[in-house]
């Protein structure tokens, strides 16, 4: 895939930028070096790095000797950095200057360059197509991380068919702001860009006068971003005069928003419902202008997704459900998607259960495939397209010892879609809600932090003692008296 265009531009990022064939090159002394550091096929590779060209690099470099990738986020906190390197257990851990958590081989960046500068060829390893090839975390509701692991199969076709569909070729600029760290962007940025031959735009910014920049620079025809940088950019003049498509994903795009930006830059975004164990997209509105109010696109060729009823049945296309995934039966596209092979847990892949892949979402499929979240079944927040789970939140806050009970929900935003509320018991004193802010601070990323804070006497539970998650926005909307609701406005998407 590497060797097709060698001369053409693969990546430009902030580093500088590689044709194919030098990319073929690095991925090829990146392979090198992880074998010398003691990497073997099926072998877990964790990066914390920057989105820039040596995470590419090493991201081929581990396909090219079977082992096993995961992204480490940069913005995650030490205590979830260490979470996840403990479930995935890796070999190698390349760790940026970002990379917090305790293991016993960090590779940091002299020593990587060193091994790269050093590295020998790997030997040639028989690459199963079907093995695990990658790690993308996600979580339930019990807000513990789970690792669903694809293979290179898995990974490639999302990129086939997105080419397929959208007419991709060469002339493809492809810019992306999401971090890398998460195997959906490393899938929908270099791996589908060098199916279509095209270049992949690694943008190290994600405010908005940044990604304009980047855009702008280096013309940037497609370019994928969140429902909160798409608001902030329809309010600027900045020159987007390359854009042909627009990508909106990760949370609820609102149509004001949607057709602000068009009114700003003449492209309308495209809405997209995607799956860490899809992997990627699993609907999109379709190439051009075409779309539908309050839908997220319609489902790609590969899958054949409906609403089911909690007893399993298949509903009719337009009635609500939870939505379920399974392989397109009919198509050029039919019976070539298979979901992830499982969780990585206890060393090993733990396979699904047999049939339709649950995403946990309720919504409803139209008859010819236009597709509707209604609500999340799991209680996942997404804030500006960054997913915060409530239960990890109210352990870090739970720990403080004022705090009798905590509950943590959403807010709806217009720019962001949602933002993180917290709901805290305690029958003493006004608690310090900066103090509390602190703590969160110090364990958690940045977007992860409470924004709007209420003290109660009690949080609404049911008569098994349960927490009433239902309730809870109410009871920030209220605003009590006593004390008061103390909010910090932060704008750090």
């Amino acid at each position: 895939m590497l060797s097709a265009r060698p001369r053409a531009t693969a990546i430009e990022a902030a580093s500088g930028a590689w044709t194919y064939a030098e990319l073929d090159e690095q991925a090829g002394r990146a392979a090198g070096a992880l074998w010398a550091l003691g990497v073997r096929p099926g072998d877990r590779v964790a990066a914390c790095l920057p989105n820039d060209l040596a995470i590419v690099a090493a991201f081929h470099g581990a396909q090219r000797i079977g082992a096993i990738w995961s992204g480490i986020g940069e913005a995650a906190g030490a205590g979830e950095q260490q979470s996840l390197c403990d479930l995935v257990e890796p070999s190698v851990v390349l760790a940026g200057p970002r990379f917090r958590a305790t293991v016993r081989n960090p590779v940091d960046p002299d020593r990587w360059a060193n091994a790269l500068a050093s590295a020998e060829p790997a030997p040639p390893v028989d690459i199963d197509p079907d093995a695990p090839a990658g790690i993308g975390f996600t979580s339930g509701t019990s807000g513990h991380p789970k690792a669903v692991v694809h293979s290179q199969r898995g990974m490639l076709l999302p990129g086939a068919v997105t080419v397929a569909t959208r007419g991709w070729g060469p002339d493809l600029r492809r810019g992306d702001s999401f971090p890398l760290t998460i195997l959906n962007m490393m899938i929908l940025s270099t791996l589908t860009t060098a199916q279509a031959g095209g270049c992949a735009v690694i943008m190290d910014r994600r405010d908005a006068a940044g990604v304009a920049e980047w855009i702008a620079a280096h013309r940037v025809t497609v370019w994928n971003g969140a429902p909160a940088q798409i608001y902030d950019l329809a309010r600027r003049d900045d020159d987007l005069s390359s854009l042909r498509e627009v990508w909106s994903g990760g949370s609820d795009t609102l149509d004001a928003v949607r057709t602000a930006f068009a009114d700003a830059h003449g492209v309308i975004p495209r809405v997209t419902y995607g799956l860490t164990e899809a992997p990627t997209v699993v609907s999109i509105d379709p190439a051009g202008s075409q779309w539908r109010s309050g839908t997220s696109g319609q489902v790609q060729p590969q899958f054949d997704v409906a609403a089911y009823d909690d007893a399993g049945r298949r509903l009719p296309p337009g009635e609500p459900g939870e939505l379920r995934l399974a392989p397109a039966s009919s198509g050029p596209w039919a019976h070539r998607w298979a979901p992830s092979l499982g969780h990585w847990a206890d060393g090993g892949v733990r396979p699904l259960d047999s049939g339709p892949l649950p995403t946990g979402d309720i919504g409803t499929v139209t008859d010819d495939g236009w597709l509707r979240v209604i609500d999340r079944k799991k209680l996942v927040i997404i804030r500006g397209g960054a997913n915060v789970y409530p239960l990890e939140v109210e352990r870090v806050i739970a720990a403080h010892p004022e705090v009798a009970a905590v509950g943590v929900c959403a807010l709806p935003d217009e720019r962001l879609g949602q933002r993180v509320a917290a709901v805290v018991e305690s029958t003493g004193p006004a608690l310090d809600f900066a103090t509390l802010t602190e703590l969160c601070r110090r364990e958690l990323a940045g977007y992860k932090v409470p924004e709007s804070w209420t003290q109660v006497e009690a949080l609404p539970v049911n008569a098994m003692g349960k927490l009433q998650r239902t309730a809870l926005a109410d009871l920030v909307r209220q605003d009590p008296v006593r004390p008061s609701t103390t909010r910090n406005r932060r704008d750090d998407a």
